[in-house]
């Protein structure tokens, strides 16, 4: 029995065949394929696996029950209160300082700049040297005019976590600084001389022309600066290693002492204990920024 197709029939049977990616689309996933899997293996692979050893409640049960934790939250505090708000302010001050245009200011913003470029193993570790007790350079010159011994100046907790905080607002001082000069070089310099012509003060200038100016830089670098502090390891560690009796401990480093007690879970569980401190900054931050 012979079949006949009417003409929408035949139409429909001659169409071609819809083509799900097109040559050009099929090398762009090839292309991206290896970005994709190492972001899979160094990004999503090692937190994923850390949230999973963090998911036993039990683990922050024993964190909230260990004193050392209780006071690495309250260090971690004041460290980003003190250590963040009176860093922004020295790097405004001194991006007004190193804006000026003279030789001498030029060769010491290089001096400057030294202690944020040179890597931070060497630098903390010779300033925990020169605040050794006996054979320190601090307590040398100490004994030498005065005659007396020096402090044992990381043995107090409250002066160690004192010292991290001043390494690192000194370690991370110049980088705020450039980028908070920036920030002041884009102001119009008309602005200013005419504010000079009608008479107005060094503070009525900055408070009417370069704070409104740079204010959302400032604000911006110091959301940046706290996410940055949270994840602080070496000021805190190099230098007085969290001690003593593990009192100067900050949440970025009390994950090294649990894992030195072979406590893998409990490190775990520290770390995921600050996401709810980065969390907010990063959205404000990017809040901010989509602006």
């Amino acid at each position: 029995m012979a079949i006949t197709l009417s003409a929408s029939d035949s139409a429909l049977a001659e169409a071609p065949r819809p083509v799900l990616l097109t040559p050009s689309q099929v090398w762009g996933i090839v292309m991206l394929a290896p970005y994709l899997l190492v972001f899979l293996a160094f990004v999503v692979y090692p937190v994923g696996y850390g949230l999973w050893l963090a998911r036993d409640p039990a683990s922050y049960v024993a964190l909230y029950n260990d004193p050392i934790f209780a006071r690495a939250a309250v260090n971690t505090l004041i460290f980003l209160l003190v250590g963040i708000n009176l860093k922004m302010l020295i790097a405004l001050f001194l991006s007004g300082f190193f804006i000026q245009q003279r030789g001498w200011i030029k060769w010491l913003s290089v001096i400057f700049i030294l202690p944020w470029a040179v890597p931070s193993i060497p630098t903390i570790l010779s300033v925990r040297f020169m605040l050794n007790p006996e054979w320190g350079v601090i307590n040398q010159l100490i004994f030498k005019f005065t005659g007396e011994d020096g402090p044992n100046w990381l043995n107090n907790p409250t002066v160690a976590l004192s010292m991290a905080i001043g390494m690192h607002i000194w370690k991370s001082l110049p980088f705020w600084t450039l980028i908070l000069m920036t920030g002041r070089l884009a102001i119009s310099h008309d602005l200013f001389e005419a504010a000079e012509v009608d008479g107005a003060t060094w503070w009525q200038k900055f408070r009417f022309i370069t704070w409104p100016s740079m204010q959302t830089l400032y604000i911006t670098c110091t959301l940046l600066s706290m996410i940055w502090t949270l994840g602080d390891f070496n000021s805190v560690y190099l230098l007085t290693g969290g001690g003593p009796a593990d009192l100067t401990h900050v949440l970025s480093t009390l994950g090294i002492r649990y894992l030195r007690l072979d406590q893998l879970s409990l490190a775990m569980a520290s770390i995921v204990c600050a996401m709810p401190l980065v969390l907010p900054l990063v959205y404000f931050m990017m809040k901010r920024l989509s602006r």
